[in-house]
């Protein structure tokens, strides 16, 4: 069971495809995830060009690094989601990405368009804060 609470409003736009905030109980540990980019094994870029392939990478970069923390997806409080683009469309392809691999479990999330991510070739970088109870 997730120690992850999702929290929605009322007052707010209901448009938004994700809750607004989260919590985490007292006795929570909280795992800050550095950002998953899209390298393959051998550390290089994978899907040279391509938002959506990168944005899977990434996220199944994440899911490895949630794994070796003791969380999995359902544990996350929130993300960042960070695009190389100065196009809103490229957003939304991250960004479908991202929200199909989390699923229900639609944690508050920032989406971003940025001049440039850290390596050669990236266009897609994802960052998390999970809280589990051990």
């Amino acid at each position: 069971m997730t120690a992850v609470t999702l929290v929605r409003s009322d007052s707010l736009a209901q448009s938004a495809p994700y809750a607004y905030a989260s919590t985490a109980p007292a006795d929570a540990r909280l795992v800050f995830l550095a950002g998953a980019c899209p390298l393959d094994p051998d550390g290089e870029v994978a899907g040279r060009g391509d938002i959506a392939a990168q944005a899977r990478l990434c996220m199944q970069n994440l899911e490895t690094a949630l794994e070796a923390a003791g969380a999995t997806l359902h544990d996350v409080l929130s993300t960042r989601v960070l695009v190389a683009t100065t196009q809103q469309p490229d957003l939304v392809t991250a960004w479908n990405v991202v929200r199909d691999t989390f699923g229900d479990h639609d944690a508050p999330s920032t989406l971003l368009g940025v001049t440039v991510l850290g390596y050669p070739n990236q266009l897609v970088e994802v960052e998390a804060v999970a809280a589990v109870r051990d």
